[in-house]
């Protein structure tokens, strides 16, 4: 089993060193396969652009073997030429965007089963807002303000990105709806990483508050955490 990065946001810079630096070790060093995912970049075309910033943060960071690959809807993501590239990445990067259009487009899709496999083999699976919303088992589209089921890798949750902006508004209403759900909230320039288990550790900026049993809680940089 591999490990686990959550991001609230504003990716690609500043304090974000810190967590994608620790992601990078965890998935091997300088030399293993970095996949970006921009998926929830497409509905505004802005895919290609988001993609290649992240391609480029990786290499500032020393990575050597970085690719945004096309997975842009359901048929590339059931698209065989892209399933190859993710059986062997060891950390796999989903981009922020449309939240709903992501977990939509990755879930039962041939691309996700083979980044399941990757994770199965030890590879750090990561996204920043969006990216981080999916990957635990409901997420909150707040253009329908509706909350659907996730790609549940993190049972019983649900994230609040951007959480020092505007994600700590949606907490009143989604306590109130799913009060037995912990609500996860990440600051903008920050990240909470597992021990492939279901302890986490927070890097960067800012700071994750937990909401959870009707009580909330606070993280800070460097203090770890269970789920």
């Amino acid at each position: 089993m591999g490990f686990l990065l959550l991001e609230g946001g504003a990716e690609f810079g500043g304090d974000m060193r810190e967590p994608d630096l620790k992601a990078m070790e965890l998935a091997g060093g300088l030399d293993v396969p970095i996949r970006v995912i921009p998926t929830a970049a497409a509905p505004d075309h802005n895919d290609q652009r988001a993609g290649n910033n992240g391609v480029h943060w990786f290499q500032q960071l020393g990575a050597r073997d970085v690719h945004s690959i096309p997975v842009l809807d359901k048929a590339s993501a059931n698209d065989e030429r892209n399933v190859r590239l993710f059986r062997d990445a060891k950390l796999i990067y989903m981009l922020g965007g449309f939240t709903h259009y992501l977990g939509q487009t990755l879930k039962d899709s041939l691309v996700w089963r083979a980044v399941l496999d990757a994770y199965q083999n030890g590879a750090v699976i990561a996204g920043s807002s969006a990216g981080a919303m999916v990957m635990c088992q409901f997420y909150y589209d707040p253009g329908q303000r509706q909350i659907h089921p996730g790609l549940d890798l993190i049972a019983n949750s649900l994230v609040l990105p951007h959480h020092n902006s505007f994600g700590k508004n949606w907490a009143p209403q989604l306590t109130a709806q799913i009060p037995d759900v912990t609500l996860i909230g990440i600051d903008e320039q920050t990240g909470m990483i597992n021990d492939g288990g279901n302890q986490w550790t927070v890097y960067g900026r800012g700071i994750v508050t937990l909401y959870a049993d009707g009580k909330k809680s606070i993280a800070r940089r460097g203090e770890t955490f269970s789920l």
